[in-house]
């Protein structure tokens, strides 16, 4: 079993920058494959970011690519989202996951665990 809590969310100006954090617990942290999905009121969760367990691979959604950055503290169980040049189109509800399978997927349904989520809004 993995628990995740993601914590640094908030609200922040267009153009501005937040860093998001994922803790997981488990001793397995650095088997699996970590991702960030986003939730907009009325629309589907979508993929933003992943990173294969060993962090030699990482993907992105197209909307975010230039102004995010994923990684992680293997040592620290923790997945971080670097967000810079913020849009107020980035707006949602973040989710942390963590994928057994190791690949990082772009596909939800991948991914065994989940976080609780922590809100991003970003005023124009």
């Amino acid at each position: 079993q993995v628990q995740l809590v993601e914590s640094g969310g908030g609200l922040v100006q267009a153009g501005g920058s937040l860093r998001l954090s994922c803790a997981a617990s488990g001793r397995t942290f650095n088997t699996y494959a970590m991702g960030w999905f986003r939730q907009a009121p009325g629309k589907e969760r979508e993929f933003v970011a992943a990173i294969s367990w060993t962090g030699g691979s990482t993907n992105y959604a197209e909307s975010v690519k230039g102004r995010f950055t994923i990684s992680r503290g293997n040592a620290k169980n923790t997945a971080y989202l670097q967000m810079n040049s913020l849009k107020p189109e980035d707006t949602a509800v973040y989710y942390c996951a963590a994928d057994a399978g190791g690949s990082g997927s772009y596909s939800p349904g991948a991914y065994d665990y989940w976080g609780q989520g922590t809100q991003v809004t970003v005023s124009s």
